[in-house]
């Protein structure tokens, strides 16, 4: 029998599922009743398989989501939330991600909004996309370090990469002067090419004044709300609701 020197080979080669899977068949005593094609093509799927699994718990992993197990299967749909099923099954689909498109998503605290934006998040990424999360706040910080050391293009472009970039909490104070020209760098990047979803306490329409300086407000909300998808979550805080449960 030549199964140890192939199985040797298929690891030498990194085909560890195919190695993994022709030891497996071996082991069967009706493996005989398939033929040749068969038996390759379900060690091919094997090792096909693996490999897509390898590559989304990558994606999962570096896309650091706050909520790493919200799923768009796992939204609920309260009446008083008011939330669209219909809206939340076409952009789970990601065809908003496909054709560029960006998602909006208000509503005071407490209201689910970081959990459906992880969600979809989490559904790009099984669709194939790279995604990554980030608390506004934070990413604003982030620049402003790496613009000391001399690292601000670099995080730029990984930015532009990002086939969905979450903005999260956004706009929850005055828009410095700093993070406005930050905010358009990032959007010149991503308009038409890439999406971004952005969750705010405040509905769009308010945006304008938070952002402060008009021609910088004007070319921001350009960027983010045409051709948007909106979602503005209604009802009492979840989380309040839950302690008191």
């Amino acid at each position: 029998m030549l199964t140890e020197p192939t199985v040797e080979k298929l690891r030498a080669l990194r085909l560890e599922a195919m190695a993994a899977g022709y030891v497996e068949q071996q082991q069967k005593p009706d493996i005989g009743t398939l033929v040749f094609d068969e038996r390759f093509g379900l060690l091919v799927d094997a090792e096909y398989l693996a490999r897509e699994n390898k590559r989304l718990t990558t994606r999962l992993r570096d896309a650091k989501f706050k909520l790493s197990q919200a799923c768009a299967e796992d939204i609920d749909y309260p009446v008083k939330r008011e939330l669209d099923r219909a809206l939340i099954r076409q952009l789970a689909s990601c065809r908003w991600v496909q054709e560029h498109r960006n998602v909006l998503i208000s509503g005071k605290t407490g209201t689910g909004k970081t959990y459906i934006a992880c969600a979809l998040g989490n559904q790009a990424c099984r669709k194939g996309y790279r995604a990554l999360y980030c608390r506004a706040v934070r990413l604003f910080d982030e620049l402003v370090l790496a613009r000391a050391t001399g690292t601000h293009a670099r995080l730029l472009g990984k930015l532009a990469r990002m086939d969905v970039l979450i903005l999260d909490d956004w706009a929850l104070r005055p828009v410095s002067e700093q993070e406005r020209h930050d905010l358009l760098e990032i959007l010149e990047d991503r308009c038409g090419a890439r999406s971004t979803l952005v969750t705010s306490q405040l509905p769009p329409d308010k945006w304008y004044e938070q952002i402060g300086e008009s021609t910088l407000a004007d070319a921001i909300l350009d960027r983010l709300l045409h051709g948007a998808s909106r979602i503005e979550l209604k009802g009492p805080s979840r989380r309040k609701e839950k302690a008191e449960a």
